[in-house]
């Protein structure tokens, strides 16, 4: 026995001295967090960039009290809420409008109803992991599990004793359609689709359908369909007949169109018996949606296709392994990073079709090639975009190609692009800054004279520009005067300080690509047209401020009007505070206007004590790293960072500070808790922050870089401690570490020591 015993114990500190036990980045993923607090994230199964994701869909139903978001909801799931009326195949994460969220199937017992609050349930037990989820249904006993590939699903119902459903409800969903077809092809298969779009109420021309393909693994013993909640059905309506033959149902029982319809699938089961429903979906047709399912799922079972999800994610999430901080430091952290990997997602089918942007032309990827979709620009410009170009290469290369495939296909780049319909959402030229950051970051396999062009075309085409209005009297004055704010007979800009302030950092990227290729007449014109914020700074208030043609500032001015959506003159989403420093491009003109490093500190330092910092909202989130611009003062960014991170992003629900804005927030905590960040697109300089962990490796990719690795490592870490020094590969550095130093294959060490000491 003591033998025997000292084998055992032997063998579990050989597998703890090894790390044979130890946790994979995969399971420290949470995707319960931000599902409340308007994060609008889901805690479905899904694979990274996937096109399908698996949710649960719990804002429909009389028992469920559905957060309002700006007047609307523009979510599936939402934590608090507790009656489950099915689970959605499409789905938007971190967004602020509501789109998809439908395609829904829902297991039932007992009597077959079309309306949710009839069927719908509460439910229990709920397991949320990347790549899967289950979740108990109280009403029925039924354990309902799924998860995916990149275009398909497998969802396994375990059912009780008696007579068992399976709804296919086309009706719900989160927009104003519910118009659709389904077609009952066999009692093991639905085809059809559902149409979806006007992505935050836009123009009604945005309507497109969602394909699909339903294969149930057993025949159904009955079947039917709805329309308008009406069930369509009749004792003809069984399918097997006697010695198990199949009777075929007139033409009009088996294909239903219109709005609100559904059909199911009815089964006499016993104790545990189990139904899985793989579904595949496309942009393009039924058969593509057909041959996605066949490819990746075909005959796999549920498990299979569970691990081989398992494997993608981690291997994804891998790229960054992190050291020290506390398990719940890792599970933010990469929670955030897979967060990040959802959006942009895939839109081509597996044979490389998908629908082009307005044309609705069906167009062709090529071999080895992604089309990417939800390109949600004016929050993810700021800093995804660099995550991606550092962490995820190849996948960045795809998403520009698909940028400027756009611009082949529609005559402009995109603004935000959902499934291939522009919505025009939000303001600014946000795809100048992600092409030209990209290519000043070495990823350059793409078109780079098409790029440019399509760039200028944007910042210079007066007449009929959906990309910058007022565009006009924008290069005339070099601002957009405050008349572009109301009904001005050239036109109305939503908010003309904003605008004016996205067009400098577009103007600013452009001129840093011109730049980098020879170009240098327009990296004149362009930076000359960057500076021109100065014209909006009002030495009275120290704000950028609305100003008139007549050169004259707007009055009266409130700079507190315009937070939490509030209605304003000037600003988008924001106020004169979250809007006072968006000047990423040139920190140091800002503080000689403000007269010198005092007065920009204070006044930064101003927006945080008078709790006007936005984390929820994009135009201020770089802020805290503009400290690191005033010699002495960088101790500050460390300090806000430490406590942003840790008063937003927690190991919760409401683990984010709001809207997800399609991975942006998250994107701002991985690089704060690594230690660097991307202030400014079309700026090679990271400023450095106290990082959260002990040491980061992060894994490049050799196609686009020639270091292996980077790898930053901190002495002394702790809450209390600040940076004494930096270095980078034995070379004191200061508080700004450049891309290419990095990606050359670098060992960054922190040194930190408390303030008192330094």
């Amino acid at each position: 026995m003591k033998k025997s015993t000292l084998g055992l114990f032997g063998l579990l500190l050989f597998l703890c001295v090894t790390g044979a036990w130890a946790q994979k980045p995969v399971d420290y993923v949470n995707p319960m967090i931000g599902t409340t607090n308007y994060g609008a994230t889901h805690p479905g199964a899904q694979l990274p960039r996937g096109m399908i994701s698996v949710s649960p869909f719990n804002v429909e139903g009389s028992q469920n009290k559905i957060e309002k978001d700006a007047g609307w909801n523009s979510r599936g799931y939402i934590y608090e809420n507790s009656f489950l009326t099915g689970f959605t195949h499409v789905n938007l994460s971190g967004v602020g409008c509501p789109d998809l969220g439908t395609v829904m199937l829902m297991p039932t017992t007992g009597k077959v109803s079309p309306h949710p609050d009839d069927y719908g349930t509460t439910y229990k037990n709920e397991v949320s992991k990347a790549g899967y989820y289950s979740v108990d249904l109280n009403k029925y006993g039924v354990k309902a599990e799924m998860t995916a590939s990149r275009r398909s699903s497998v969802s396994r119902y375990t059912f009780p004793e008696g007579k068992s459903n399976i709804l296919l409800n086309l009706g719900l969903g989160l927009t104003n359609e519910q118009d659709g077809m389904l077609k009952v092809v066999s009692p093991t298969e639905i085809e059809g689709f559902r149409m979806v779009g006007t992505f935050c109420y836009n123009n009604s021309k945005a309507i497109y359908p969602v394909y699909f393909v339903m294969k149930f693994s057993r025949p159904a013993d009955e079947l039917g369909a709805w329309k308008e909640s009406r069930l369509n059905t009749t004792s003809e309506g069984n399918w097997m007949g006697y010695n198990g033959k199949i009777r075929m149902l007139p033409n009009y029982r088996r294909h239903v169109a219109g709005d609100s319809i559904g059909a199911y699938m009815t089964y006499n089961t016993k104790a545990n018996d189990q139904v899985e429903v793989k579904v595949g979906i496309s942009y393009v047709s039924i058969e593509n949606a057909r041959e996605n399912l066949a490819k990746e799922i075909g005959n796999k079972s549920f498990e299979t296709v569970q691990r081989e999800a398992q494997a993608v994610w981690n291997e994804q999430l891998d790229r960054i392994h992190v050291e020290g901080g506390t398990e719940d430091d890792k599970t933010v952290f990469y929670t955030a990073l897979y967060h990040s990997l959802i959006h942009p997602n895939i839109l081509n089918d597996i044979n490389g079709e998908y629908p082009e942007i307005a044309t609705g032309e069906i167009g062709q990827t090529k071999p080895g090639k992604n089309r990417y979709t939800v390109f949600s620009l004016w929050d993810t410009y700021r800093n995804l975009h660099q995550l991606m170009s550092l962490v995820y290469p190849e996948q960045q290369a795809d998403m520009v190609q698909s940028m400027l495939d756009m611009f082949d296909e529609n005559g402009w780049l995109p603004k935000w692009e959902l499934n291939s319909q522009e919505t025009f959402t939000m303001v600014g030229a946000p795809a100048s800054p992600v092409i030209a950051d990209t290519y000043l970051r070495g990823i350059r396999d793409f078109d780079t004279e098409k790029a440019m062009h399509a760039m200028l075309k944007d910042a210079n085409t007066i007449e009929g520009n959906p990309i910058r209005p007022a565009i006009d009297d924008y290069t005339e004055y070099g601002y957009i005067p405050t008349e572009r704010d109301g009904k001005d007979k050239k036109g109305k800009v939503w908010g003309s300080v904003s605008t004016s302030l996205e067009y400098y950092a577009a103007d600013y990227s452009i001129a840093q690509m011109a730049k980098e290729l020879g170009d240098m007449a327009t990296y004149k014109t362009f930076m000359k047209r960057a500076m021109g914020y100065k014209k909006l700074y009002d030495k009275e208030t120290g704000m950028l401020r609305p100003r008139h043609r007549n050169g004259k500032f707007l009055t009266p001015f409130d700079p507190l009007a315009g937070a939490n959506f509030t209605k304003n003159i000037g600003y988008v989403e924001g106020n004169a505070y979250q809007y006072q420093f968006m000047v990423a491009h040139d920190p140091k003109g800002l503080m000689r206007l403000m007269g010198g490093k005092r007065n920009f500190v204070k006044n930064l330092e101003t927006v945080f004590d008078k709790e006007q910092f936005d984390m929820a909202n994009e135009p201020d989130i770089a802020y805290p790293f503009l400290f690191n611009y005033a010699k002495g003062e960088e101790w500050r960014t460390q300090k806000h960072t430490r406590d942003l991170l840790q008063k937003h992003f927690t190991n919760t629900p409401e683990g984010l500070p709001g809207n997800d804005d399609t991975g942006t927030m998250s994107a701002w905590a991985v690089f704060s808790m690594i230690g660097i960040y991307p202030d400014c697109p079309g700026n090679m300089n990271y400023a450095v922050t106290a990082p959260v962990f002990d040491k980061v490796t992060i894994k490049l990719n050799p196609k686009y870089y020639k270091g292996k690795t980077i790898v930053i490592e901190t002495e002394n870490n702790s809450l209390e401690n600040y940076i004494e020094g930096i270095t980078v590969n034995g070379k004191r550095n200061g508080y700004f570490v450049n891309h290419d130093k990095l990606t050359e294959g670098a060992e960054m060490k922190i040194k930190m020591k408390s303030k008192s000491a330094l």
